[in-house]
């Protein structure tokens, strides 16, 4: 109960600053539109069955795009964290692309693949699969350390060992690790979606700015944020679902 009080009393804090700065005329409702010129344009959006489109779409790509990521990740991940050869052959390459900016790689997305689906999909992909890699990786490898020998005295192969021990030991925290990579997903979709798009959110973006419509823009990023906290919430939920054993379930 107290940590709800404190959450609202801080977003009531934050609007009311946000309002009073705006009502104050100290920045220009260009640059800043008040928390009910936001109300509104949030309200005018829904309005307009487009929107409700723009969500699903943003939210189909960035599902299919981190379901991929997932999929290469996880695999990739336990093997790199099981295997010092598998690390020196794979990992240089995932340390060096883990600091190239995705959204460089927008223009060649679209080369390659033009501005339809699968160019947004392969930018939330490459946003996210090295960097959950690598997290993946580093808790195995941690499990890996910490339980082998105990397995190893107690008759387990490599195999078992990695399979029985260290990946299940490993599991709350990959999806925690999951949980966090998501954000990336949602980032990296509206970059995306603002070049060559007719659908989504940062579509929705891109159009209002050409027409100076602020107030549009703080509502679609509004939109996003509350489907970040539905998507957060939705982890937290399933971790403590699939992982009630663990400390941080009882939390």
């Amino acid at each position: 109960m107290r940590t709800k009080i404190l959450t609202t009393t801080a977003l009531l804090l934050f609007v009311a600053t946000w309002a009073i700065v705006s009502w104050s005329s100290v920045v220009s409702p260009l640059f800043l539109p008040g928390p009910m010129l936001v109300a509104q344009a949030l309200v005018s959006l829904f309005m307009n069955d487009a929107l409700l489109m723009d969500i699903a779409a943003s939210v189909g790509r960035v599902a299919l795009g981190f379901v991929l990521s997932v999929v290469i990740a996880l695999p990739v991940g336990v093997a790199l964290g099981a295997s010092r050869t598998c690390a020196a052959l794979i990992e240089p390459l995932l340390s060096g692309l883990r600091y190239v900016p995705p959204v460089v790689f927008i223009p060649l997305a679209i080369v390659w693949f033009g501005v339809g689906e699968l160019e947004k999909i392969v930018i939330i992909f490459i946003a996210t699969a090295p960097y959950l890699t690598v997290l993946i990786a580093d808790t195995i490898g941690n499990q890996r350390r910490v339980l082998s020998s105990v397995a190893r005295t107690l008759g387990a192969s490599r195999i078992q060992v990695i399979s029985r021990v260290a990946l299940p030991g490993a599991l709350p925290a990959i999806w925690d690790a999951s949980r966090i990579m998501i954000g990336s997903s949602w980032t990296f979709v509206t970059a995306a979606e603002m070049v060559g798009a007719s659908v989504g959110l940062g579509s929705v973006i891109i159009a209002s700015q050409r027409f100076l419509r602020t107030d549009q823009i703080f509502a679609v990023i509004i939109v996003i944020g509350v489907l970040g906290l539905f998507t957060d919430a939705a982890f937290r939920w399933s971790y403590r679902a699939l992982f009630p054993w663990s400390e941080k379930s009882h939390a």
